[in-house]
């Protein structure tokens, strides 16, 4: 009889054991992250291998659906690094990125130094700047299509009307300035994003450091060189690393704004991924870059 009771009682000690963990969080714990970790190799893992995969294998319309494909080598490296516009397209994503973060970064800090001010209305001028980060990159681009428009654009309007042009500036088709407009834009976009980061790590720093350092004669600029740079070291490093992963993804501004005309002087290696995938169907190729943009923003990390 013994052994017939065992197995009743055995089950109950295993739901007892079950029950208490519940009741002391410790298996819901376990079951959220048991969640996130699914959800990251759902979606963030099995997509990144399976690009990997794709870079090195002959891919087209009847085997897109498949693992296990041709091999086909380093081939579409090659073939995309022997593009005649592979030089232009890289160096456009470097300016890209280069001049993105720095700038929103840098304007960034400044809003987020001038926001620590009190004065009437901070805080719905602060909610304001807050609009455009809240606002997808498709509708920011259809707003600074209107902005940077030849013939019609906003900029244009204000330019002439302070005497800065005579005649109007067609930002987005002019070779020359077409990726400053999507830098512009880009800018604009990302600003928020760094101020609002910025302005936690600003919140950290002891107030009681810069009334000593005042007390010591040291004037706001020296306070802000000695105190405030080296105190947000570990939060620049963060903000920038986001930034350069962010803008590395900023795809929806570049189709909005130029597909990355004319003549390829706005196109940068995330929206030249995607055409080549999906206009051109060089789904290898187009796998390729996306392979070097993640080996790039993993280093920038």
């Amino acid at each position: 009889m013994g052994w017939l009771l065992a197995g009743p009682c055995s089950d109950m000690s295993a739901m007892k054991q079950i029950l208490n963990a519940w009741r002391d969080g410790a298996a819901f714990e376990t079951f959220l992250v048991t969640l996130a970790l699914l959800y990251l190799l759902l979606f963030a893992a099995l997509p990144i291998v399976y690009t990997i995969l794709m870079s090195f294998q002959e891919v087209d319309f009847t085997t897109l659906a498949r693992v296990l494909r041709p091999f086909n080598g380093m081939e579409a490296y090659r073939a995309v690094l022997a593009k005649p516009e592979a030089g232009l397209v890289f160096a456009n994503t470097l300016k890209f990125v280069f001049f993105s973060v720095t700038f929103q970064v840098v304007i960034g800090l400044g809003l987020a130094v001038f926001f620590r001010l009190q004065f009437p209305g901070a805080s719905v001028l602060r909610g304001l700047f807050l609009v455009g980060w809240i606002m997808p990159a498709l509708v920011v681009g259809a707003l600074w299509q209107w902005i940077l428009a030849g013939d019609y654009g906003v900029l244009n309007h204000i330019l002439g009307a302070l005497g800065l042009v005579s005649d109007n500036v067609y930002w987005l088709s002019d070779s020359r300035l077409s990726l400053a407009a999507i830098i512009m834009a880009n800018v604009w976009l990302g600003i928020p994003f760094n101020m609002i980061l910025l302005s936690v790590g600003l919140a950290a720093i002891p107030q009681d450091i810069y009334e000593a350092a005042e007390l010591d004669g040291a004037g706001p600029i020296l306070r802000f060189l000695t105190i405030t740079l080296p105190m947000l070291r570990a939060t620049l490093g963060a903000v920038i690393s986001l930034g350069v992963i962010l803008t590395l993804q900023q795809f929806d501004l570049v189709h909005a704004l130029t597909r990355g005309g004319p003549a390829n002087a706005s196109n940068v290696a995330q929206y030249w991924s995607w055409s080549l995938s999906f206009e051109t169907f060089n789904f290898a190729q187009g796998s390729a870059i996306a392979v070097i943009m993640i080996i790039a923003g993993y280093l920038s990390a």
